[in-house]
């Protein structure tokens, strides 16, 4: 089944959960190259459609700099757990429940320019719901622990990893890599994290597989 299939079952989930909430907060996790973003536009889509205001949270939004990571030797393990602000995204989340009368702005990661965008979005009081996703925000390990109790309910998207290792190498393809380097790439960052990320997730109101 397309993941968009499943958009209308999890906003109806959504709705009736939420009841007269000024705010509620979806967290949609799972590995690289499961399917995160589709679902996510297509939940805004289903929300909008029933005239419910919805945009997505993106945890991408809070990468840590090239230049940080350079100077700290981890740029080759960029989009592993420990190159996000956890703490950051975790205050963002906090204040977007707490201030839902307020205009809040939000950094947006530009895949094309490789870097967070400060203000890249505003998150306004008719947004009711708020579509948290990123890889990690299920994680069991420490500085991801912290957001179990802001989310309102829980998305877990899966593949098989044979699947997500063919889209992981696309994905490299599509960047103008050759299959060798495209492979490499996959093998040594996307796919371990991956595995972490189905392997110590805690477990999620609603699991998806994505493997069609």
């Amino acid at each position: 089944m397309k993941l968009e299939h499943n958009a209308a079952q999890l906003v109806q989930v959504a709705i009736a959960r939420a009841a007269k909430s000024q705010r509620f907060v979806i967290a949609l996790a799972g590995p690289p190259g499961v399917g995160k973003s589709t679902l996510s536009e297509a939940l805004v889509g289903e929300f909008n459609h029933r005239d419910e205001g919805a945009a997505i949270v993106p945890m991408d939004g809070f990468h840590l700099d090239n230049a940080v990571l350079e100077t700290q030797g981890t740029l080759a393990r960029k989009g592993a757990p420990f190159t996000f602000d956890a703490d950051g995204y975790a205050a963002l989340l906090t204040r977007l429940r707490a201030e839902p009368d307020q205009d809040i702005a939000v950094p947006v990661f530009d895949r094309e320019l490789d870097l967070a965008r400060a203000g890249g979005a505003i998150i306004t009081p008719r947004h009711r719901f708020l579509i948290a996703e990123g890889n990690y925000l299920l994680l069991g390990d420490p500085g991801w622990t912290q957001m179990a109790g802001l989310f309102d309910l829980t998305i877990m998207l899966t593949a098989d990893m044979e699947v997500l290792t063919s889209r992981l190498i696309d994905r490299w393809l599509g960047y103008g890599l050759n299959p060798e380097q495209a492979r490499k790439r996959a093998l040594s960052n996307d796919i371990p994290n991956a595995e972490l990320v189905l392997r110590k997730s805690n477990k999620a109101d609603v699991e998806i597989s994505s493997d069609s």
